[in-house]
């Protein structure tokens, strides 16, 4: 049985009750924090003082992890099977002159996220290159998307906003400038 996505007047407002929850806990929502908790539960913290932290008190965090992997597993075999983003049709001419024949078709170009992709050298090395960036990027910037985007703008941080302009503009120089050029 497939079912709707919720819109958005729904999902919205439980994002917007979960971010109330979080501040009122005093609790601050991220993914990319948790990377830093699971690298402390394995010992870290004997090699970089970076990971010497309680750990135990973030497991809550770790907990939206699974409840985020359980949710997108649930929305892409229930919710969201067959479905695919409604593109312009000059952008699916542009992705398929790249050699991107999915746009338009499939959720994610598969050409990057099918079982595919991990037998293309070519793909594999910018997913491992583009992983590695994200996560730099991530630190760098002192948390991620859902980090800074969600939760430090729900806290009016002035740090949180500029990061969030900042992957915008990043996301926008990518696929205008450089995704180009890869393919």
């Amino acid at each position: 049985m497939i079912l709707s996505p919720w819109p958005w007047y729904v999902s919205g407002p439980l994002i917007a009750i979960t971010m109330f929850v979080l501040l009122y806990l005093g609790k601050n929502f991220g993914m990319s924090s948790n990377l830093r908790t699971m690298c402390t539960m394995c010992g870290a913290g004997k090699t970089a003082s970076f990971f010497k932290f309680d750990w135990r008190s973030q497991k809550w965090n770790l907990l939206m992890v699974v409840g985020a992997m359980i949710g997108g597993f649930i929305a892409s075999n229930y919710l969201g099977a067959g479905q695919s983003p409604d593109l312009n049709p000059k952008t699916i001419i542009r992705l398929e002159e790249m050699g991107i024949h999915s746009a338009g078709k499939d959720y994610v170009p598969t050409e990057f996220f099918g079982n595919k992709a991990f037998s293309d050298p070519k793909v594999l090395v910018l997913l491992i290159v583009g992983g590695l960036l994200v996560g730099f990027g991530a630190r760098y910037a002192g948390g991620c998307t859902s980090g800074h985007s969600i939760s430090g703008i729900s806290n009016l941080q002035l740090p949180s906003l500029i990061a969030t302009i900042g992957f915008f503009v990043g996301g926008i120089i990518m696929i205008h400038l450089i995704f180009p050029l890869l393919f």
